[in-house]
């Protein structure tokens, strides 16, 4: 389960390991006191660790150290077949090795097989490659190592990265269409400006006389655009650039988060979207054998968005001052709404929590998709109805003016 980077920091740390040689390397965690309780889960004596400061080109270096949802779950659910047919490990691992197509995931199951033969336990193999796993995934690993039903909790995985898989795949494809559409207009708007609205503003200023005020800005911003067009292109770069690292910063990524969640109509889809996560990943470690606390804090570092996050470390304080998860949750019902705060307290009334958060994860999963077809419907007119101003504009502004000197001189 992949890890959104941009939620994360990286520490740097020296560290001594159990037979007191001195290792060095990184690690990725939410802050500083997670890191260190990572490399402490992993036998590491902590001599240092400071954060790595990101800067633009860590950012802008290739994501192709990557590993896709689907590779992942083939994956997971091949690694649960070979275990459950009582394979051992490494040879499962090896078996694997030779099915593996993407070159970053074939590369960890080498280094998977190597530490595994030298000794550790798969979850504590995987840890190494934490921002790729998750700590979803290494949680639930281990919780299966101990209980002996490794097989099961690798179907848990695949089943949930199959669900994450499938509700992404929904909002990239809802998206696709409109923004094809729009960045296909922008390219086209941009032609019209550089190479045939130059013509025509040429004919109205050859025909002398007052135009419409319309039509004077066509033409500056016609001739404007001709000359500095490039401006434009480094703008909109610098735009996009400049937005991705600015959400890698603490305020900026707080920013987007909270903009993600009240932006009118999509901040809805958000929300449904983070509590179908919240809901599907809560009962998927639940049902781990993983401790309730232990649960909310992995849920509240992979849930994708930083609001949703510290209300969870929030209401692991609450917990732990004997209040339930419900009680907690319920302080924030715009986050949470009251039918989420409900069901919670029901499944831990009848001891179900997991049941009654996979039935929930169930309900606002439908619920996005839902929404997600009438947003895609909706987004159709209103794309068209830009189309038609943006017709009209240069009808009004160019074409018009040159129909009545037509006309005049008719």
């Amino acid at each position: 389960m992949r890890i959104n980077l941009q939620l994360f920091m990286k520490f740097t740390y020296k560290a001594r390991n159990k037979s007191a040689a001195i290792v060095a390397g990184e690690v990725v965690a939410s802050d500083e006191a997670r890191a260190e309780q990572l490399l402490e889960e992993n036998g590491l004596v902590i001599i240092s660790i400071e954060q790595k400061q990101d800067d633009l080109m860590d950012y802008l270096k290739l994501f192709g150290r990557s590993v896709k949802n689907k590779d992942l779950v083939l994956f997971s659910r091949q690694l649960a077949t070979l275990i459950s047919a009582r394979v051992p490990i490494l040879q499962a691992l090896r078996i694997l090795q030779e099915q593996v197509n993407s070159p970053y995931l074939l590369q960890i199951t080498k280094d998977t097989i190597a530490s595994v033969e030298n000794g550790d336990s798969l979850s504590k193999a995987l840890a190494k490659h934490q921002e790729v796993f998750g700590n979803v995934y290494i949680s639930l690993v281990r919780s299966g190592e101990l209980s002996g039903s490794l097989d099961k909790s690798l179907g848990y995985l695949a089943n949930q990265l199959e669900k994450d898989y499938e509700l992404l795949a929904k909002v990239k494809s809802a998206m696709t269409y409109p923004i094809f559409v729009l960045v296909a207009l922008g390219g086209v708007m941009g032609l019209m400006f550089k190479f045939i609205l130059p013509k025509l503003t040429e004919v109205l200023e050859q025909q002398g006389g007052s135009l419409p005020s319309i039509s004077v800005a066509l033409i500056a911003f016609t001739k404007f655009f001709n000359v500095y067009w490039w401006v434009f292109v480094l703008v909109i770069a610098a735009g996009i650039l400049g937005g991705k690292y600015y959400a890698v910063l603490p305020t900026g990524r707080r920013n987007f988060d909270l903009l993600k969640i009240y932006f009118p109509i999509i901040g809805n889809i958000f929300r449904k979207i983070y509590l179908a996560r919240f809901a599907r990943n809560l009962s998927t470690l639940i049902r781990g054998g993983i401790p309730i606390i232990k649960s909310l804090e992995i849920v509240g570092e992979i849930i994708n968005n930083v609001v949703y996050r510290d209300i969870l470390l929030q209401t692991i304080s609450q917990v732990q001052a004997g209040k339930t998860i419900s009680e907690g949750l319920s302080a924030y019902p715009h986050e949470f709404p009251n039918i989420v705060t409900q069901m919670v307290k029901v499944g831990e009334q009848t001891a179900q929590l997991d049941d009654i958060l996979g039935k929930l994860a169930e309900f606002y999963e439908k619920e996005v998709d839902t929404q997600i077809a009438t947003l895609t419907t909706l987004l159709e007119p209103i794309i068209m109805i830009i189309l038609g101003v943006g017709v009209g504009v240069l009808v009004a502004g160019i074409l018009l003016p040159i129909y009545n000197l037509a006309s005049t001189a008719g």
